[in-house]
Formats: C-alpha cells, sequence, structure tokens
C-alpha cells in the first residue's frame, strides 16, 4: 500500500499544473456539491445567469477564476491576490488593515462579489462574473494552505520529496492528496457526498462568514504534524491527511450551497 500511495504521488505531483487551491477537479467537486443542495429558487437564479455558457452548470464555471491568467491577463492580474489569505503568523486572526490592504484577499473577495451577485440593479453579465468568482473563491478559502503562512507562500516554498521527486506542500494538497485515491470525478463526487457535514452555526451571508471559513482553514496549518518533520514525505501522512482534504471539499460545498441559497434564494 505505502508503495502505491508513493507511485501514485508521483503522478500527480509531476504534473504540470500550476498550484492553484484543489486543482480543477476539486474545485469542480464542491460545485457539484452545492449544486446537489440548490434551493428551487437559487437553482432557477443560476440557471437564469448560466444561459449560454459552454458548460452551464457550477462546475462548468468552478475553475474559471483559475484559467483567467492566460484568458484574461488583465483580470487575472488584478485578481491574483483574491485567492488567498497570509494569517499563518498571526495565529489565524484575522484583521482586514493588516491582511487584507485594499481588499486583496479571499475574504474581502467572497464578501464583493457575494455583493454583486445579490444586486438585482446589476447587469447580468457583471452578476455572471460575480458568480463565477464565488464559486471558486468559496472553495479557495477551503483550502487550508490559501490561509496559511506568508513566509512560505502558502506552502509552494515547502519542498518535499517522494520517491526521490520534488514537489511541494501546496501542489500536494491542491491535488496530490486527492489523487492517491484512484478515484474519478464521478466516484469521488459520490463518494463525498455520503460523507456526513457538519455545519457551523455562522450565517452563509453574514459577513463574518468568509473569515471563519478562513480562520478554520488556518487552525488546519497550525496543527502539529500538517508540515512534514523530513522532505521526504511517508505514506502515513497521506492516510492522516487525504480524510482532511475530503472533508473540507464537503464543507465547502456545504457552504457554497447555503450561502448561494441565502443570496439567490427569493424570486
Amino acid at each position: 500500500m505505502a508503495r502505491l500511495i508513493a507511485s501514485l504521488l508521483v503522478v500527480f505531483l509531476l504534473l504540470p499544473t500550476p498550484a492553484y487551491a484543489w486543482g480543477p477537479m476539486g474545485h469542480r467537486l464542491i460545485a457539484r456539491l452545492a449544486e446537489g443542495d440548490l434551493s428551487p429558487q437559487a437553482r432557477a437564479q443560476i440557471a437564469k445567469l448560466l444561459a449560454g455558457e459552454a458548460d452551464p452548470s457550477l462546475a462548468g464555471i468552478a475553475n474559471w477564476a483559475d484559467e483567467l491568467r492566460a484568458e484574461d491577463p488583465d483580470l487575472g492580474k488584478r485578481s491574483a491576490r483574491w485567492h488567498y489569505v497570509n494569517i499563518g503568523e498571526h495565529q489565524c486572526q484575522y484583521d482586514a488593515a493588516r491582511d487584507c490592504r485594499g481588499g486583496n484577499c479571499v475574504i474581502e473577495a467572497v464578501r464583493e462579489q457575494v455583493a454583486i451577485l445579490g444586486d438585482r440593479s446589476k447587469s447580468k453579465a457583471e452578476r455572471l462574473q460575480a458568480l463565477k468568482f464565488v464559486v471558486h473563491f468559496v472553495g479557495d478559502a477551503h483550502q487550508p494552505l490559501h490561509a496559511g503562512y506568508a513566509r512560505d507562500k502558502g506552502g509552494n516554498d515547502f519542498q518535499i520529496s517522494i520517491d526521490g521527486e520534488g514537489s511541494n506542500l501546496h501542489r500536494l494538497w491542491d491535488s496530490g492528496l486527492l489523487g492517491t485515491a484512484g478515484l474519478n470525478e464521478d466516484a469521488y463526487f459520490r463518494r463525498l457526498q455520503a460523507m456526513p457535514v457538519d455545519i457551523d452555526t455562522t450565517s452563509p451571508a453574514s459577513p463574518q462568514a468568509p473569515a471563519q471559513w478562513a480562520r478554520q482553514s488556518c487552525a488546519l496549518v497550525l496543527q502539529p504534524g500538517f508540515y512534514p518533520r523530513r522532505a521526504k514525505l511517508e505514506s502515513a501522512y497521506v492516510q492522516q491527511y487525504r480524510p482532511v482534504a475530503e472533508q473540507r471539499l464537503r464543507l465547502g460545498g456545504a457552504h457554497l450551497a447555503q450561502l448561494l441559497n441565502s443570496v439567490l434564494g427569493s424570486s
């Protein structure tokens, strides 16, 4: 089993993909989980906004915010800092003036884009763009290393080795951990959908909700053992933390559904 895990890690961690939160499959899984829990009213509103999209589903737009870097470099550059917040150095306590200058972090980005999405006076194009950002950024907020340390760029500078091949901790959490399960997207969706989910009491539409999600992500980063003690990754790490990554995906889907239902639930 250990040898199989190591082999799968090598395959997934050496793929020539940039270090985005969760990777494409992870973001699509969060979106699919959310879509299954939408209220009829929210589903109808989203269908109107997505009409004309190549894939008119939440999963179909889940990775748009990462693809911007190639498709719309200007917007991609302006929104680059909206994907994360660095609060690891501050024991996961968030201070907007210190940690999110100019509103450039995932916490304030979620708040701003939710406000646009819920504003019926905005154009369809503006609200559609906001929906695309919201779907992606809620996922980002649930990836632990998108709320981690500034000093190592959310684990991007923390080097690890699997069977002699180099990678980094951020990439491991993006897709490497999920990849070791050996499941395709549909199978993984069914697996996550069957998991119990413990929803916190903070209203998803509350201004405090995105900060709470980020603090919960950050708290995982600060746990002893989250950063491997040795550069060479052991199979025990995967066995311990893949369930944690799966729980974050499941919770991200639940929170996204709650948020969209709250913002778009009225006719």
